[in-house]
């Protein structure tokens, strides 16, 4: 099956979906890299920089998404799929979309309950709330959970896609390529 230009997301879309998926992998890398070096060493705070940067990145990222979102609406599905999957594919992406902003807001949270900055890149962003060690502790649960549950949820969306690729044989993973 072909897919038109009209039948596929705008441009930016694409632009700004492979992006953040490229953004979200480095964010996770970086997080899970960390672990294999000794706390304190100049390596492991490193990582945990980018994965900061990285994630504020995302927060930007997701919000010109959204505004993107509203300006392109998606192309439709062809052929049309069954209403269980349309629906379970909103609840998808609003999963993914509330992934997208929690998690950074989150995670400049727990920076900020810490007492320590978010820097963005070598500019200091300001803390969001007075530092509170306890409460640091608490939204880091949160956002490891969150966390955890993002690489089932993006692997999930993952599947769908190919599933509606080669399963279905319908245009839905066509519609986000850029080729």
């Amino acid at each position: 099956m072909n897919t038109t230009q009209s039948e596929k997301y705008n441009k930016w879309s694409i632009a700004l979906h492979w992006l953040m998926l490229l953004l979200i992998a480095a964010v996770y890398l970086c997080i899970e890299l960390r672990e294999l070096y000794p706390k304190g060493s100049d390596m492991r705070e490193g990582l945990k920089q980018w994965h900061f940067m990285l994630g504020f990145s995302v927060l930007i990222l997701v919000m010109l998404r959204l505004v993107g979102r509203f300006l392109w609406p998606a192309p439709v599905i062809t052929p049309t799929p069954p209403k269980w999957q349309q629906m379970g594919a909103k609840l998808a992406h609003l999963l993914l979309y509330f992934l997208m902003l929690a998690m950074p807001i989150l995670g400049w949270l727990i920076l900020s309950y810490a007492g320590k900055d978010l820097m963005f890149f070598g500019a200091a962003l300001p803390a969001l709330v007075e530092p509170d060690k306890n409460m640091a502790g608490n939204i880091k649960e949160i956002h490891e959970w969150i966390g955890v549950a993002g690489y089932w949820l993006i692997g999930i969306h993952a599947l769908a896609a190919v599933f509606h690729h080669h399963v279905m044989k319908d245009d839905t993973l066509k519609r986000m390529l850029p080729w």
